[in-house]
């Protein structure tokens, strides 16, 4: 069966039930939705929590320059027009 078809098969029956099984059913969908989105987030988290890491000890080695805030801004200022 082609996915179109079945979808519109799957929506077709889910208009049948009543009000409340089809908002039950939204919710699962939904849930299923943001589970999905939580993982990904996560996995993001993780990424920035290595890259924080791996930037500290940059500093602690004396790999990266620390640069004072008001440094920084006064040399953004000054490069823009």
């Amino acid at each position: 069966m082609h996915m179109a078809n079945q979808l519109e098969l799957i929506e077709a029956e889910a208009l049948k039930l009543s009000i409340a099984e089809r908002a039950s059913l939204a919710q699962l969908l939904l849930a299923s939705l943001e589970e999905k989105s939580l993982e990904e987030k996560y996995e993001i988290d993780d990424a920035w929590d290595i890259e924080t890491q791996r930037r500290i000890t940059d500093i602690e080695r004396g790999v990266t320059q620390v640069i004072p805030i008001a440094d920084a801004l006064a040399q953004v200022r000054t490069a823009l027009p």
